[in-house]
């Protein structure tokens, strides 16, 4: 039986490409795919999100004193379920931080079954750093990137309190895999808590 998505995670609009790509169960909820890719990408969870197939729908986390028009419970639907939803292109968006939009545009490579040597999620391939948070979206995040490559008066003032010796073409990939590996292991202990209430 098929229960295994691999994910193809590319961040949008982005000067120079930022990659992951990841397996993981399609039984996984929304709110722990959300989870998942704040941990492959190297985000730090501090902005809210939603992921859409190109609807009216989209899940997030709900707020009952600022409800959303088409908004469903993230923690109520599965991958499985917004992958239901999915167009020839098999593909949907994870946007992060309203602000700044940070638009992830995720595609569905394939799905297969899950080996039993292994703990999902899996984080199989890293191009590039994230962006720093708070930056101002794609178009900050360049300005940012061209005041390390050619600093300018006041534009390099400006970038030092995210980072001043940032490097987006290398990643610490052994952090990244720490991450998605700790969560994992929360994933599948919790799985594991909740075949035994069945």
């Amino acid at each position: 039986m098929y229960d295994i998505a691999r994910l193809r995670i590319g961040l949008a609009d982005m000067p120079r490409p930022v990659l992951r790509r990841i397996e993981v169960r399609l039984s996984t909820q929304l709110d722990d795919l959300h989870s998942i890719f704040q941990a492959a990408m190297g985000w730090e969870n501090l902005h809210p999100y939603r992921f859409s197939v190109g609807g009216p729908v989209a899940y997030g986390e709900i707020d009952a004193t600022r409800p959303v028009e088409g908004l469903r419970s993230s923690a109520k639907a599965s991958l499985a379920d917004l992958c239901r939803g999915l167009s020839k292109s098999r593909s949907f968006e994870y946007v992060y931080d309203f602000e700044d939009r940070w638009i992830h545009r995720v595609k569905l490579l394939a799905v297969g079954e899950s080996d039993p040597k292994f703990a999902y999620p899996r984080l199989l391939y890293v191009k590039r750093r994230c962006p720093p948070e708070d930056c101002g979206g794609p178009w900050g995040y360049a300005r940012f990137l061209e005041s390390i490559d050619a600093p300018e008066p006041g534009i390099a003032e400006m970038a030092l309190p995210w980072d001043d010796e940032f490097n987006p073409d290398t990643v610490d990939e052994d952090t990244l895999q720490a991450r998605v590996q700790l969560l994992a292991k929360e994933l599948e202990e919790k799985r594991e808590r909740a075949r035994r209430r069945t």
